[in-house]
């Protein structure tokens, strides 16, 4: 779910500089505080006597948190390291793996680690004996660009974004038409795609009765590769899902907002990561509040004992607040 934040600056080729040149304009921006001011509705708050706290820092660019129950450790990714992290609260931090600059993290229904890979330009996943499978690395027997972020449906299909934010200047290398929202089947080995119309989709997340599909689009401007999109707006967007394999041509709500990463509670709110924090959605679209981060963050993702804690990756750092609400499971 990596991206750079708003900027018309041309992206350079350099690895190095792709990933860390254009996250300055959010950098400072906010103190560490546990949510926004109170004149914002009501919604899910920081369990009460907890705050914000680093679990971790020194990295390039995190992001990509997802929670892994059974070993009671978190693995997230430093992009620009091409490394899997892993923390525990015994433990701290520690490299999980090296990976082609990684980006979305989640689990499979049978609990095994998918991964959306910039570098490699694919979804890989890590079996249980630490061996690689790739699951998807082309559409039409073109390669995609460079997938970001990622959703399991209850049904076994995995649903993705693909924005170019892993190409040389977005554009190197391209050889799809465009930056499309994926469905695949890995039992079948199928991939459609689903969403074709949006600039940069990005964070990407079901409701908890799998209804919606949420979709991030950190928009256009002059970094979009296609000319008509570069007046697109960053936005949220609530599509529904139709006979459990499309989505409507049109989404349900669409709101104008900067969103990368997010994921879902099990109320059915959406924690999307902004310029300033999390913010905290209604499942119509309404802003309920904010949780203020010292970093600009980059994704978010439930876990913990009771999956009530909100991990948070947020540039070069790991952080993490106690709710008074648990996290959306997956179903099976």
């Amino acid at each position: 779910m990596w991206k750079p934040a708003f900027t018309r600056a041309v992206v350079p080729s350099s690895r190095c500089m792709r990933y860390t040149l254009c996250f300055c304009l959010g950098l400072g921006l906010c103190l560490l505080s546990s949510c926004a001011p109170s004149d914002e509705p009501s919604g899910p708050s920081p369990a009460p006597g907890t705050e914000v706290r680093r679990l971790a820092t020194g990295m390039g660019f995190t992001e990509g948190p997802v929670w892994l129950p059974e070993q009671r450790m978190l693995i997230f990714s430093d992009i620009p390291n091409s490394r899997l992290m892993q923390w525990t609260e015994g433990g701290g931090l520690a490299v999980f793996r090296e990976a082609e600059a990684p980006n979305g993290n989640l689990l499979d229904l049978e609990g095994r680690l998918l991964t959306c890979q910039h570098g490699a330009r694919n979804i890989v996943r890590t079996e249980r004996d630490g061996s690689i499978t790739v699951l998807a690395d082309r559409f039409e027997g073109r390669r995609f660009n460079s997938p970001n972020d990622v959703a399991v449906k209850s049904d076994g299909t995995l649903w993705f974004t693909d924005p170019p934010w892993g190409l040389p200047n977005l554009t190197e290398g391209a050889e799809l038409d465009g930056s499309w929202v994926y469905r695949l089947d890995p039992a079948a080995g199928e991939i459609t795609a689903v969403i074709r119309d949006l600039a940069m989709p990005n964070g990407i997340a079901f409701s908890p009765d799998e209804t919606r599909l949420y979709v991030a689009d950190t928009g256009g401007f002059l970094t979009a590769p296609e000319f008509e999109h570069h007046d697109a707006p960053a936005t949220l967007s609530a599509y529904e899902i139709v006979g459990g394999r499309e989505v409507g041509a049109q989404p349900v709500w669409r709101v104008e907002t900067l969103c990368d990463g997010m994921c879902v509670d099990e109320r059915g709110n959406i924690y999307a990561t902004s310029d300033t924090g999390v913010t905290v959605w209604s499942p119509e679209g309404v802003p309920l509040r904010t949780i203020l981060v010292p970093e600009q963050p980059a994704n978010v993702c439930f876990g913990g004992p009771t999956f009530s804690t909100l991990f948070i990756t947020a540039r070069t750092s790991l952080y993490a607040v106690e709710l008074d609400v648990a996290g959306n499971l997956p179903k099976k």
